[in-house]
């Protein structure tokens, strides 16, 4: 079954179970992925759909971030929600040894001596682990590795 598939039973199950939070949230996801479709044109498939709820995760944790320090901790919450139900259609997050694997490997592919490379590094990098880690911590990482 694929992402989009799995996207639109759950949004059917949310319906019938009433479940009104979910069903917004799902319903976002459905029309940011309709949105990517229409604008260019395409099917998304697995790996688009993937990096849109990537994208939507990232925005809700900065507006956790902005509501946390507005003192508006009711809006937080429901971002926070609307993440956990996103984050199950995402592949299992890497841990930190496969992280450092990953980065160690594209370094070595790529020939990378020093921070000059790192656009590189980050080119070989994000494919493999899109939405399965927090690209800002993928890039302190690099960034560490290359000028060390």
């Amino acid at each position: 079954m694929t992402i989009k598939e799995q996207i639109m039973a759950d949004m059917k199950a949310s319906m019938k179970a009433h479940d009104a939070a979910r069903l917004s949230a799902i319903r976002m996801l459905m029309a940011a992925v309709k949105q990517k479709e229409v604008d260019e044109r395409v099917q998304c498939g697995d790996a688009e759909i993937t990096a849109i709820i990537a994208k939507l995760v990232k925005q809700r944790r900065d507006s956790i971030e902005q509501y946390v320090a507005g003192n508006r901790q009711d809006l937080a919450d429901k971002e926070q929600a609307e993440i956990d139900v996103f984050s199950a259609y995402l592949p299992k997050p890497l841990s930190e040894e496969e992280i450092h694997a990953i980065i160690d490997e594209a370094i070595a592919a790529v020939g990378a001596t020093g921070m000059a490379a790192m656009g590189k590094v980050m080119g070989a990098v994000k494919p493999k682990v899109m939405g399965r880690a927090d690209m800002g911590k993928i890039s302190a990482m690099i960034k560490q590795k290359l000028t060390a």
